[in-house]
């Protein structure tokens, strides 16, 4: 049997990841906002007195990263940028040079010289 040029060929690479995994993604990312929000405010209190610029700097980020994260989270599933190239074009095959086959230069009839047997008898 011959496949026929015209059937489509599917793929599944451009699908939505499940529910529960988009789920469990956005659940990880927000973890780690939160953690790394709770690092911050740590750090601005054991820094005060020490070094007051990034005390002020890692405050900053924890006030900040609450609502960085939630609004992250609360993002909702991916989106795809545009529906999945359903089909596959069949590649293209090369074209054949006219190159000599031996592989040797024949530069062929000179000027005023007939080729081979093409002569008048």
């Amino acid at each position: 049997m011959r496949k026929r040029s015209g059937d489509e060929v599917f793929r599944i690479t451009g699908a939505r990841q499940g529910l529960a995994d988009d789920v469990r993604g956005r659940q990880r990312r927000y973890v780690i906002s939160m953690s790394v929000r709770t690092v911050s405010v740590v750090l601005a209190a054991v820094l005060w007195n020490v070094e007051r610029y990034v005390a002020i700097v890692a405050l900053v980020l924890g006030v900040l990263l609450p609502y960085v994260a939630v609004v992250i989270a609360n993002a909702g599933r991916e989106n795809t940028p545009s529906l999945p190239t359903t089909f596959v074009p069949a590649p293209m095959r090369p074209v054949l040079d006219a190159a000599p086959v031996s592989g040797g230069t024949d530069p062929g009839p000179k000027s005023g010289e007939t080729p081979r047997g093409a002569g008048s008898a």
